[in-house]
């Protein structure tokens, strides 16, 4: 049997530990399992003379200086742009290594599996069971609340920190910055949600209306990007999903947001996310002015 066929075979029911035992053995290669925050998972627990390995499986987590480093090396951009997996080679650590993305039902990458050429070079058979395995922890963690909400989570913790600026190095932010483009083409844009108005804003505290807001645009457009953010829903979305129509981003929901007494102020396009506060001003500016007209419509572009 080759040995796609023998990771085919795995059970799914095993935990992230048991199916890299498991895989280990066909593989008889280690691999680990990170978070998108680069917490560790699950690794096998074999000898691996790397210190980026021993970093990671002794602390839990990678240093600061570490996560530079790689951004440095642009290896984590290499990481961030692949759809899949990636063959990485560098003369920083002594083995090669295979690198791929665990998504969510809502193709949000959530985990990033790896697994090092430490006991015998890659094969020809490598990279077609390597996959298979993206396809099998893909799998299990695909209906998974927990690993819906982290993927979402880690979308907000990104679009925060570019309103706030705090990202502003490409650098040392494109890998993380890349993954809010993920399924998204051509131009972006951002809009913003006013639940002010609502009618059910006296009558509970006005961040779990936002969370309750931010959990039904999530469950009937999972392909945009969310955050809460200074008394907003936000959202970014692309020009892929957007007719002629201005409203047309909302339309199907258009009864909602009536019934609702919701605003929606859309930006201009865009294309450079570090330039994201700039777009979020637009959409505000949009969204106040057409509140304050009094128009009958209820999406404002700006």
């Amino acid at each position: 049997m080759t040995k796609a066929v023998l990771i085919d075979n795995l059970d799914i029911k095993d935990d992230f530990q048991g199916l890299l035992d498991s895989a280990y053995k066909i593989f008889k290669n280690p691999l680990l399992i990170h978070d998108i925050n680069f917490k560790l998972m699950a690794f096998t627990d074999v000898p691996v003379d790397d210190p980026f390995w021993k970093e990671l499986t002794s602390t839990g987590t990678y240093t600061t200086e570490t996560q530079e480093l790689f951004s440095k090396l642009n290896i984590l951009e290499d990481i961030a742009n692949t759809d899949k997996y990636v063959i990485l080679k560098s003369n920083q650590w002594k083995f090669q290594k295979i690198v791929g993305y665990i998504v969510n039902k809502d193709n949000i990458k959530v985990a990033v599996l790896v697994m090092y050429a430490s006991n015998a070079p890659f094969d020809s058979d490598d990279a077609a069971a390597f996959e298979k395995l993206i396809d099998k922890i893909s799998c299990k963690v695909k209906n998974d609340d927990n690993y819906i909400k982290i993927g979402r989570l880690f979308h907000q913790q990104i679009i925060i920190k570019l309103l706030d600026r705090v990202i502003q190095e490409p650098v040392k932010h494109t890998p993380q910055v890349q993954m809010i483009f993920d399924d998204f083409k051509d131009y972006l844009y951002v809009a913003v949600i006013d639940i002010m108005q609502n009618s059910l804003r006296a009558e509970a505290n006005h961040q779990e209306r936002l969370l309750y807001f931010k959990s039904f645009f999530e469950s009937k457009y999972p392909l945009y990007k969310y955050a809460i953010y200074s008394d907003y829903l936000v959202i970014i979305m692309s020009s892929k999903h957007r007719a002629d129509n201005s409203e047309q981003f909302f339309d199907e929901e258009n009864d909602f947001i009536n019934q609702n007494n919701l605003f929606i102020g859309i930006s201009s396009s865009f294309e450079n996310l570090y330039e994201l506060h700039k777009y979020y001003d637009q959409a505000v500016t949009a969204l106040k002015k057409g509140i304050e007209q009094k128009k009958s419509k209820r999406v404002f572009v700006y």
